[in-house]
């Protein structure tokens, strides 16, 4: 079978061994393996930076299939953010070629001994502990660059910046696109900083000559394949991200009134046409060179939705630029220029930063005048000072909360430790009971309700709705599907289902994925409550403050949250 091996990596002993999958893992991949594997082997009271703590990472059941846009990658642990469980979600290429290496899960436990740092070589059945003092405290460019000069081009590099090294708590993870790029981030819930304390620089996955394919496909799968392509291709929702990529969400979020805006004091930004998707696709067009207005993260990718954004000389400054990252590092921060939010992006990615959680702190330190709203060239000179021991951009470095808590601010758009990504839930209040009862604290990709058929303004059917969606993105996770996928197949859930039966000759119904979601979803909680985490609600200041122009606050009634999953927990 596909993927029947399990990689133990002990840093503490620099040993490794390899396992057969249990048999109750076998049809578990992506969030629900992740999740699985913490509750079962971490003790939920211990120290996320400490030895206990393990990252496990994760392809989805379909990785390294030929299902179209199916090679995302879980990683896990307890997180130093949230102090709760936490799976954090990327594109790119690592997850592909772990699952064609027959790695279903590959887990770093223990701790290197103080200052050491290491790059793990994964070659067949071969695992190298290389030295990396020579890459200590170097960007993720430089180093993706450095690796790929001495293994080859022909592998995946998962890595961290400088601020997974410090420990800072907002560090991300990072993972090459096809060309070579580290900009394909598990963001969220300072993940980074795990690997970082584990003494874990990078991990090279050489190509595996293998594909490791299934020994046994049932008949018709490649006939789902290809309903599967047509249902994506004809999806309306597909061409807007193909053509204006996520930063088509600028308008669209800015026009109902939930863009955060100079830290979440408006949901309306007067710059937004400046950041919009239209904007650009036209500018990327206008100035060519290394510009790209659609890009594919990861190999399989029919979609597009990236994208490479070049400067007046039509060299590159970054790829991709996401609407996330133009929400919390832009509108919310003041900042109208797409080529002052494209070089924080690259300066982040670089630094190994979540932008979402990054972007939040500066808005924060904004609103409490150690920063001008607007001035992109103050902010990024702060995150330049994180290597060189700058205390102000070391707390930046450590997200929202922990800045809202130093600076003394009274707006901190954060839940469970956790900054708001860029919707508002004042007025779009499905987010809001997403951010407010999702085990992964304030995460959108845990549950949108973007599409949802409800009033966005109004509480009835937002806890419904946030339900549904945070069971089907669950499904999503754990399968590597893109969540961008969700609208055209979540409509012919069956389709989904046969295609999971044919490739690995089972018998799954979506009736049964869903279930398995549920059961995901109880663990984190049980998790959760074990660690001190019970009950969310949105930041108290969204319940009283009115969002301009909707004039809106949070009315979800705090019962219906307490509520979400009485039905779930009795399982």
């Amino acid at each position: 079978m596909v993927m029947d091996r399990v990689l133990r990596v002990d840093m503490g002993a620099r040993t490794f061994k390899w396992e057969p999958v249990p048999e109750a893992y076998r049809q578990l991949g992506g969030r629900a393996l992740t999740t699985r594997m913490i509750y079962d082997e971490v003790p939920a009271g211990r120290e996320p930076l400490g030895g206990r703590n393990k990252l496990v990472i994760a392809p989805g059941l379909l990785g390294g299939s030929t299902v179209p846009c199916s090679g995302r990658l879980s990683i896990g642990a307890k997180s130093p953010l949230t102090g709760g469980i936490k799976e954090s979600n990327a594109g790119g290429t690592s997850g592909i070629w772990l699952a064609r290496a027959g790695i279903k899960a590959l887990v770093l436990e223990g701790q290197a001994e103080r200052g050491a740092l290491f790059v793990l070589v994964i070659d067949g059945r071969e695992v190298v502990f290389a030295d990396a003092s020579r890459y200590r405290l170097m960007g993720n460019y430089s180093l993706t660059a450095a690796l790929r000069r001495e293994y080859g081009e022909d592998i995946a590099v998962i890595s961290i910046g400088p601020a997974g090294e410090l420990g800072l708590t907002a560090a991300c993870i990072s993972n090459m696109d096809k060309e070579g790029r580290p900009s394909r981030v598990n963001g969220r819930g300072g993940l980074g900083a795990v690997m970082g304390f584990k003494g874990v620089k990078a991990i090279v996955i050489r190509r595996s000559k293998n594909n490791n394919t299934p020994a046994q496909i049932r008949e018709g799968y490649h006939g789902y394949v290809k309903e599967i392509v047509r249902a994506i291709q004809a999806n309306p929702v597909t061409g807007v991200f193909a053509n204006l990529g996520t930063a088509s969400l600028v308008n669209v979020t800015n026009t109902l009134g939930c863009l955060p805006t100079r830290n979440f004091s408006s949901g309306s930004f007067e710059g937004a046409d400046k950041i919009s998707g239209e904007t650009l696709r036209e500018l990327i067009l206008k100035r060519g060179g290394k510009g790209e207005a659609s890009h594919a993260c990861m190999p399989g990718c029919i979609i597009r939705c990236s994208n490479v954004v070049p400067g007046p000389d039509g060299e590159e400054i970054v790829g991709p630029l996401e609407f996330e990252t133009i929400g919390l590092m832009g509108s919310n921060c003041g900042i109208d220029s797409l080529d002052e939010i494209s070089k924080l992006n690259y300066l982040a990615n670089d630094l190994g930063l979540d932008t979402i959680e990054t972007g939040a702190a500066i808005g924060i330190a904004m609103e409490a005048g150690v920063l001008t709203w607007g001035d992109a060239a103050a902010a990024y000179k702060i995150l330049q000072g994180i290597t060189e021991n700058d205390v102000l951009g070391r707390l930046i470095g450590c997200g929202a909360t922990a800045t809202g808590k130093v600076l003394g601010a009274r707006r901190v758009p954060a839940v469970n430790g956790q900054s708001l990504p860029a919707y508002d839930p004042r007025a779009m209040k499905g987010m809001g009971v997403t951010y407010a009862t999702s085990p992964m604290g304030a995460d959108h990709t845990a549950g949108s309700t973007l599409r949802a058929k409800v009033d966005h303004l109004k509480p009835e059917g937002q806890v419904e709705a946030s339900l549904a969606s945070q069971v089907n993105m669950m499904v999503m996770d754990s399968l590597g599907l893109c969540m961008f996928v969700s609208s055209s197949l979540l409509s012919n859930p069956e389709l989904l289902a046969n295609t999971v039966s044919a490739y690995y000759d089972c018998q799954t119904t979506f009736g049964d994925l869903q279930s398995l979601a549920r059961e995901t979803l109880r663990l984190e909680r049980k998790f959760n409550a074990a660690a001190g985490i019970v009950g969310n609600d949105v930041p108290e200041f969204m319940r009283v403050e009115p969002l301009p122009p909707q004039q809106t606050v949070f009315d979800v009634p705090r019962e219906q949250l307490e509520n979400i999953f009485a039905d779930i927990d009795r399982q």
